[in-house]
């Protein structure tokens, strides 16, 4: 049996993404670059795909983890390689077990009979029942300690999910381990009874600590009970022959399963808090801040308060004028909730993943980065005739080019150009990051919500391999295909309307980067050209951008570059 441990790979750099969902359990059997688990960062949300093929032995998270890159997700048996293996290894094993069961009945029937030819009297039988421990089973006590946690140091026990007497299967949750960087579940390595909790909720433990002992039984099944039913017979002269027996076979009777029910979060049960369902790592930051935490509602895993409570808790405060604190805004007022159905028929849907978290994303840019958006027209004229005489030689190619890859390619050249509108903010802003290489983010919109696949090394590529690109990411995108890393690293982001309409509009910046482009719909317009109205194909283009790094000038050059490179179709060809 060969085991192969799965880790979390490289996200694009963000720390402690969320597990909002398991895919998968223990048992199943998994091929190559299925989806293990779903990760929820502030920027998106990702299916992490398994990196071997074969059967999964262990969890080595639960959800509510923050995982970074480099953290285990789960324990492979990788000697069975697809699930056909596996099955057929199931059939073989229960085929074993049935065929041994048969070969116990033959005996003990042959035994019966040997029995009966020897004695000269009839045979009066009793039913035989199992004993309550077969002799293939057998009982043994196992101390349960604390795994790799991934940590050297202390973690707290905040949860307890059993108790002394309950019954468990292997897999199920026995407590709940807290670190600053995480909440993680300890699983039972076997099934049995508690018999004894060796820890209580706040210890603080670490690997190889006892946490309780437990009373494990072996796996074997035991013997059928085997009922024989006499059926003498006399010959004439009055002789007790050897009867034959009829061998009927108790099936054993089914085991009734009791479940485990984890432990309620604890509730408030002291003035300072200490019952509360927090970390550590929380309640320190909580001692700075000064926050009474029995005020702070909790929005983790079974209420937990997490750390953006905190920060939520303060910037309220803060914002409040009551509080009489200084502020460097104004107080965002609630939206009252309102019972629609009072006004008519309603209906309610569960948003997905994507949209709620890209709506969270756009409220952080909004509040934090001050947008400034400047609009113009670049005349697709020219461009628009270059790609049309382009039809016969995208068909040869089994492509299609739309305004969309010069659009790109236009953006790599001018930001080349500009490099202040492909860095980003770091150290809380004292210091500018500036990037040598130029991926750009497309939105692309698709039934589950906004995504933005990126587009690597946009600067180093020819339009039509921009194009094949374009076309296979924005398919992949909408089938949700995307791997984590494909929606990660830009430094600039293009928003493109393209024919379903509007004179232009206001994106939002995609923090940390500092700018993105609108694109509206074309349309031809009359453009005065010194003595006559021409109709020219103009395109409408707005550029949003983060007024703390970028200031009018830097903007303003930027956008007349790239206009003048969309409106003149030599000046991109020869950059």
């Amino acid at each position: 049996m060969t085991h192969q441990t799965i880790v979390v790979p490289d996200i694009g750099g963000a720390e402690g993404a969320e597990v909002v969902e398991l895919l998968v359990a223990v048992g199943d059997a998994i091929e190559l670059e299925q989806s293990l688990i779903v990760l929820e960062s502030d920027k998106a949300s990702m299916e992490i795909p398994a990196s071997h093929a074969g059967v999964v032995v262990e969890l080595k998270m639960a959800v509510g983890d923050q995982l970074s890159e480099g953290d285990a997700i789960l324990t492979l048996d990788t000697s069975a390689t697809d699930s056909g293996d596996v099955q057929a290894s199931n059939e073989e094993i229960a085929s074993e077990k049935t065929t041994s069961a048969s070969t116990d009945v033959e005996n003990a029937s042959s035994q019966r009979v040997e029995a009966g030819v020897e004695e000269s009297s009839p045979i009066t039988a009793s039913p035989i029942t199992a004993p309550e421990a077969s002799a293939n089973q057998t009982v043994s006590e196992q101390i349960v300690e604390v795994p790799d946690i991934g940590t050297d140091g202390d973690v707290e026990v905040v949860e307890l999910c059993v108790s002394v007497g309950d019954l468990i299967h292997e897999g199920d949750s026995l407590v709940v381990l807290e670190s600053d960087k995480a909440s993680m579940e300890v699983p039972s390595p076997a099934a049995g009874e508690v018999l004894e909790l060796l820890i209580a909720e706040g210890a603080s433990v670490a690997q190889g600590v006892a946490l309780l002992k437990l009373s494990v039984k072996g796996t074997s099944s035991p013997a059928p009970a085997i009922t024989p039913v006499a059926n003498p017979d006399v010959d004439s002269a009055g002789t007790a022959v050897k009867p034959p027996l009829s061998l009927a076979v108790t099936e054993p009777a089914p085991v009734v399963s009791t479940s485990v029910t984890s432990a309620a979060p604890t509730s408030l049960a002291s003035s300072d808090g200490s019952d509360l369902y927090v970390g550590p790592a929380v309640r320190k930051l909580a001692r700075e801040f000064g926050v009474d935490l029995k005020a702070v509602k909790g929005s983790g895993p079974k209420g937990r308060i997490v750390k953006e409570d905190l920060h939520t808790y303060v910037s309220l405060r803060l914002a409040d004028p009551s509080t009489r604190a200084v502020s460097t805004g104004s107080r965002i007022p609630e939206v009252a909730e309102i019972d629609f159905s009072k006004f008519g028929p309603v209906r309610h849907e569960e948003r997905s993943r994507i949209d709620k978290v890209t709506a969270s994303n756009m409220s952080k840019s909004w509040l934090n980065v001050p947008h400034v958006t400047q609009f113009d027209d670049a005349d697709i004229t020219d461009l628009e005739a270059f790609r049309g005489s382009l039809k016969a030689e995208a068909e040869r190619r089994g492509s299609k080019l739309s305004p969309v890859p010069f659009i790109i390619k236009a953006l790599a050249v001018a930001l080349n150009a500009n490099p202040k509108l492909k860095s980003s903010l770091a150290e809380q802003g004292d210091v500018l990051v500036y990037k040598d290489y130029c991926h750009i983010g497309m939105a692309v919109d698709t039934p589950n919500g906004l995504v933005v696949p990126v587009i690597r090394d946009a600067d180093k590529k020819s339009v039509w391999a921009l194009s094949d690109e374009i076309r296979e990411l924005a398919a992949r995108a909408k089938d949700k295909k995307l791997k984590p890393d494909e929606m990660q690293g830009a430094v600039f982001t293009v928003s493109s309307l393209g024919n379903i309409g509007g004179r232009g509009f206001t994106p939002i910046v995609n923090t940390p980067e500092v700018g993105i482009l609108g694109v509206s719909k074309a349309s031809t317009q009359p453009v005065w050209d010194g003595s006559a109205f021409q109709p020219r194909i103009m395109l409408p283009v707005s550029l949003s951008y983060d007024h703390r790094v970028v200031n009018g000038g830097d903007a303003g050059r930027f956008l007349s570059y790239l206009v003048t490179l969309l409106s003149d179709i030599r000046q991109l060809a020869m950059s």
